[in-house]
C-alpha cells in the first residue's frame, strides 16, 4: 500500500469531475471538494481510489480502503466514506452489505464489507436529491424537473399530447402522494390532468408515483361488487377488519 501521487490523483479527479459535469450535476449528486486547505479531503481520496482504472474499476474492501485513508489521515478509526458516498451523496458506489450490488463479487470478499465505484455516468438508485428551499410555484417547477415534467402516473410530457387522450395537451398538477396528508413538500407528486382527477383520493403513491396503497373504501368495495376481488379475498379482509376491531376494543 502505497500513497497516490498528487499527479494520480489530480489526474482521476479530472476525469471524476469531466463526468460529473456531463452526468452527475444535472441529477442532482453532491458535489465533494478535492481539498480542505492543504489537505486531501476523505471523500475525495475514497472516490479516487475507487475510480482507479474507470470504467474498469474493482470491489476493494473496506479494509484496504482504510489502509489507503490512514496513510494520509493516520488516525482514522474505520473508513465510513464509502458508504456514505452512494445514498447520501449520490455517486453509483456498490456495497456487499447493503444488497445492492450488481452481479458477482469475488468470494473472499463474501461476509466482508467491500465497495465498487459502478458508473459516473448515472446516480445512485436509492439516492433522492434534497429539495431545495422554495416555496409556491418554484417548488412545483422543481419537483416537477425531478420527475422529468411527465406525470408520474401515466408518463405523458408537459406539454405534449396526452398518452391516454392523444387530442388533449398534458398540463401537470399537484397530486397527492398520501390523500390523508397536506398537499405540500414531500407529499407532492406531478400528475396530469386526467389522471389527477380520476385518482384523487384513491390511492397512496410512493416517491416513483407507483401505488403502494389505498386510500379509499370505496375503491375496495367496488372492486368486491365487481368481481376484482373474489369472495375468497373479501372474507380475508372481513376478517382482519374484525381482528383489528376487536384489538380496539380490548
Amino acid at each position: 500500500m502505497r500513497k497516490l501521487t498528487d499527479e494520480e490523483i489530480e489526474q482521476t479527479w479530472r476525469l471524476i469531475q469531466e463526468y460529473y459535469e456531463r452526468y452527475l450535476s444535472e441529477q442532482g449528486v453532491k458535489r465533494i471538494s478535492l481539498r480542505k486547505g492543504s489537505q486531501y479531503t476523505k471523500d475525495a481520496l475514497v472516490l479516487v481510489y475507487l475510480a482507479q482504472g474507470y470504467p474498469n474499476t474493482r470491489w476493494v474492501s473496506k479494509e484496504e480502503l482504510t489502509s489507503f485513508i490512514r496513510l494520509y489521515y493516520p488516525q482514522t478509526p474505520d473508513v465510513q466514506q464509502a458508504r456514505h458516498l452512494g445514498p447520501q451523496k449520490g455517486y453509483y458506489v456498490l456495497s456487499t452489505r447493503r444488497g445492492n450490488h450488481v452481479g458477482e463479487f469475488s468470494e473472499e470478499l463474501r461476509g466482508e464489507s467491500a465497495y465498487k465505484l459502478e458508473t459516473l455516468e448515472r446516480s445512485h438508485p436509492n439516492y433522492h436529491p434534497e429539495r431545495r428551499s422554495v416555496s409556491g410555484g418554484d417548488e412545483f417547477d422543481f419537483i416537477k424537473e425531478r420527475y422529468g415534467r411527465r406525470c408520474a402516473t401515466c408518463g405523458s410530457l408537459e406539454g405534449e399530447r396526452n398518452f391516454r387522450y392523444p387530442n388533449s395537451i398534458t398540463q401537470l398538477q399537484k397530486g397527492h402522494r398520501n390523500p390523508r396528508k397536506p398537499l405540500q413538500g414531500d407529499n407532492i407528486i406531478p400528475q396530469c390532468q386526467f389522471c389527477n382527477r380520476a385518482d384523487r383520493n384513491y390511492w397512496v403513491y410512493d416517491e416513483r408515483g407507483r401505488v403502494v396503497g389505498v386510500a379509499s373504501a370505496k375503491v375496495v368495495i367496488r372492486s368486491i361488487e365487481k368481481g376484482y376481488i373474489n369472495d375468497e379475498e373479501a372474507v380475508r379482509i372481513l376478517e382482519y377488519l374484525d381482528r383489528r376491531l376487536r384489538r380496539r376494543q380490548i
